[in-house]
């Protein structure tokens, strides 16, 4: 186990409890606390998630510590995290439903291919456009968090580039 896995099974870890921020509201453990602190504590640990990843990724190719178990790890809680934070937004009425619907839809469709690819032998790269929605996504989802103005417009801009960097993989697949 070297950092950068340390650092995917510490955002895996972090995944639920952003989710239980948002969805448990009512704990008696938040008694007294207004809703907002709950929001900062939900966007602190979203941030937290997200730098980790772009570190794990970072020590990862620099150091020369890319390994088999990161390969599955570092997918597996960029979708934890995505989906706690999306589906949370959902339930707290924050997240148009279908824009959270497309995007989950399109990540579990190309984890599928992903996994399909690699029992035929074959790799399906990351592109600039899937790194791009990533960004998009957390961007979207901070702003959603945060509950701050331009939030909507932020999750359509993410879903487009979603369903387009879709249309890469789907594209570098079939080549």
């Amino acid at each position: 186990m070297n950092l950068p896995n340390l650092l995917a099974t510490f955002r895996i870890l972090l995944a639920p409890l952003m989710f239980w921020l948002l969805v448990d509201r009512d704990n008696s453990l938040f008694t007294g606390l207004h809703v907002s602190w709950l929001d900062y504590a939900a966007g602190l640990i979203f941030v937290v998630a997200s730098v980790t990843d772009f570190f794990d990724g970072f020590i990862a190719r620099n150091w020369n510590q890319i390994t088999k178990l990161g390969g599955i790890l570092d997918p597996l809680a960029d979708k934890l995290l995505i989906l706690a934070a999306f589906l949370g937004l959902v339930f707290i009425d924050r997240a148009n439903p279908w824009a959270v619907f497309i995007i989950l839809s399109r990540e579990f469709f190309i984890t599928g291919i992903r996994v399909v690819a690699a029992g035929e032998g074959k790799s399906v790269n990351s592109t600039f456009a899937g790194k791009t929605k990533t960004v998009a996504q957390m961007f979207a989802i901070g702003f959603l968090l945060m509950n701050w103005p331009y939030a909507d417009i932020l999750l359509w801009i993410a879903v487009a580039l979603t369903l387009y960097s879709g249309y890469e993989y789907i594209k570098g697949y079939l080549k």
